[in-house]
């Protein structure tokens, strides 16, 4: 059962679309208004309304908000090709593969980071929400890279810090099409979700601070390679960066990519990984660096590019 909630049309809403009438009043988005009538959840004087309907003054709005839905628990299981580059009583680094989340989300029902340690036999800290234990920072999905994950409540702790105080080094590898001008350069611009409400993010005015600074590695006829260092760690950061500067990186039509040239390359995701990862240990305070590899469809489109000239 959800929230039930009842208002009637003030004067000043007279003739407004119902969708709008309903942001006004209840203080949802006009695209959540939507979704709340597409699913029946909302009555204009106890009949289902379609959303470019007009209200009347005086009319009754009925507003049934349906409980958001429940963050699945992760499944302990071992996850193919997640190589852990080290471990200690306290951390635990991995190289993610492609195709694993970093925990379970509403929605993701695909093979997890924290299952996969779990499946494993490995132990994490057991502080954080109940399906994201140990995660201190994540990578998207189809976005593979070091990864750490806190096994102690002492390692969690700090390593939230040093991420939210900006003291871990974070580098990317990110192959994105065209060449960039300054060849090397700071985007500073600040990131939320987009306005249309499909799950996609954007530069938006008045969103969360959002740094990333890149250098050119090497410049190819169709694309470049990127050295890519993050200041801050916004959900898509590169990905809605690079696409904002009209680079996208090669393979992500998410956020406008060339498809065309994803499939030349043989690129079926996002080209981009988290190449190393540098932090002060959270206990001895080492400062520990760790690296991996390009995955086969990575290296292998930079082959294909290094042949072309």
């Amino acid at each position: 059962m959800g929230d039930q909630r009842s208002l009637p049309v003030p004067d000043g809403l007279d003739g407004e679309r119902v969708d709008a009438a309903l942001a006004r009043l209840f203080g949802f988005s006009r695209t959540r208004a939507a979704e709340l009538i597409a699913s029946g959840d909302v009555l204009v004087d106890g009949a289902v309304p379609a959303k470019s309907d007009r209200v009347h003054a005086g009319a009754w709005l009925d507003v049934t908000i349906p409980p958001p839905p429940t963050t699945p628990m992760p499944v302990a299981e071992p996850v193919p090709g997640m190589a852990i580059l080290y471990e200690d009583d306290d951390i635990v680094v991995v190289s993610k593969p492609i195709g694993v989340a970093a925990h379970p989300t509403v929605g993701w029902t695909g093979p997890t980071v924290i299952g996969g340690l779990l499946g494993a036999g490995h132990r994490v800290s057991t502080s954080g929400a109940a399906e994201r234990q140990g995660i201190v920072h994540r990578l998207d999905a189809n976005t593979t890279g070091v990864m750490v994950v806190a096994k102690s409540e002492r390692a969690y702790s700090h390593l939230k810090r040093a991420f939210k105080e900006r003291t871990v080094d974070k580098r990317y590898h990110a192959l994105v099409q065209g060449h960039m001008d300054p060849l090397r350069g700071t985007v500073d611009a600040p990131i939320d979700r987009h306005p249309s409400g499909d799950g996609r993010f954007a530069v938006v005015a008045g969103g969360k601070d959002s740094i990333t600074h890149y250098d050119t590695i090497e410049a190819f006829r169709a694309a470049s390679l990127l050295d890519i260092k993050l200041e801050t760690g916004r959900t898509h950061q590169i990905r809605v960066h690079m696409s904002a500067l009209r680079h996208p990186c090669v393979g992500d039509m998410l956020y406008g990519a060339d498809p065309t040239l994803a499939a030349r390359l043989g690129v079926s995701r996002q080209w981009l990984h988290a190449v190393s990862l540098s932090f002060e240990h959270p206990v001895t305070g080492e400062w520990m660096t760790f690296t991996s590899d390009y995955p086969a469809d990575l290296a292998r489109a930079l082959e294909i590019l290094s042949d072309e000239g």
